[in-house]
């Protein structure tokens, strides 16, 4: 890299879920992520071979994290602090769902990974309370 390259580059790399932002939000890319961990927490149980539960663990610890990248994208780009009005538990609602992401990495229990699907339902509601399904996405959006 030439000194004014290096001079010019930025000091820190930051991350988003979108560069613009999009606008574009839904959390269904969470759930997703979070049934992919149930299924591999129910093959892992169903498994005896040492290798395969090894590669599962790695996976769902994998996927857990995209989990918890989608939650903190809506979280802290989506809601907005007039959504409270709509779901007033909405803080509550997301540590939970974070903290049991947290739990499912760190467990091979279905009940577990269960309890994840569960909260994502109510991230779900809430978005769709707060009008996230017509707002944040292309219209013509299958059900």
């Amino acid at each position: 890299m030439s000194f004014l390259s290096r001079l010019v580059a930025p000091a820190t790399v930051v991350r988003a879920h979108c560069d613009l932002p999009c606008g574009v939000y839904d959390p269904e890319q969470a759930r997703i992520e979070a049934e992919s961990c149930y299924r591999i927490v129910e093959k892992y149980n169903a498994n005896e071979d040492a290798a395969f539960r090894t590669r599962a663990l790695v996976i769902k610890e994998k996927q857990a994290d995209l989990v918890k990248h989608h939650l903190d994208t809506l979280w802290h780009d989506y809601f907005k602090p007039e959504h409270l009005d709509a779901v007033p538990n909405l803080h509550e609602l997301f540590w939970s769902a974070n903290k049991q992401v947290s739990k499912v990495k760190g467990s091979t229990n279905i009940d577990d990974a269960k309890k994840l699907l569960e909260l994502i339902d109510e991230v779900d509601a809430a978005w769709k309370a707060t009008g996230g399904h017509t707002k944040t996405r292309v219209a013509g959006r299958p059900g």
